[in-house]
């Protein structure tokens, strides 16, 4: 047998470890919550196209006047404060991050811990929230509405 002995390799310490999975669950988070940062104002009901390519999210005629609908795989929920205005809003709540899943009666809601935000600016209507909804940007294309 050699002179030489074998030296096993170095074992991961549990903290490297930790750590190392910590930082992949924040990537991934950011990642997913990525687009929903846009902190630009809604759109008013302009018709006029900008040439821009932003992604169709419904017709004109699919939001109704005073209330709104939630797009849940596009982040945003999109609202017409009144006839010909439409406004978009990120659907994380601000409280703790939960999704806003419902517009009636003038307000967002939503369902973690009954947090609701007006139509017309996102603001708080009740708590426990104690900010606004994010301003997403959307504009009117024809009788398109677009997510910017």
């Amino acid at each position: 047998m050699s002179s030489e002995s074998l030296q096993p390799a170095p074992a991961l310490c549990r903290r490297t470890l930790l750590a190392a999975l910590g930082g992949a669950g924040i990537a991934a988070t950011l990642t997913a919550c990525g687009g929903s940062d846009d902190s630009s104002s809604g759109s008013s009901g302009s018709s006029e196209s900008s040439g821009s390519s932003g992604e169709a999210l419904a017709k004109t005629t699919d939001i109704p006047e005073g209330g709104g609908k939630v797009f849940a795989d596009q982040g945003v929920v999109v609202t017409q404060p009144t006839a010909g205005e439409f406004k978009a809003y990120s659907t994380v709540c601000p409280h703790q991050k939960q999704r806003v899943n419902a517009v009636d009666n003038g307000v967002i809601t939503c369902p973690a811990h009954g947090s609701q935000f007006s139509v017309t600016d996102g603001s708080v209507k009740k708590g426990p929230a104690t900010s606004a909804l994010t301003a997403a940007k959307v504009m009117v294309d024809g009788d398109s509405i677009m997510l910017m």
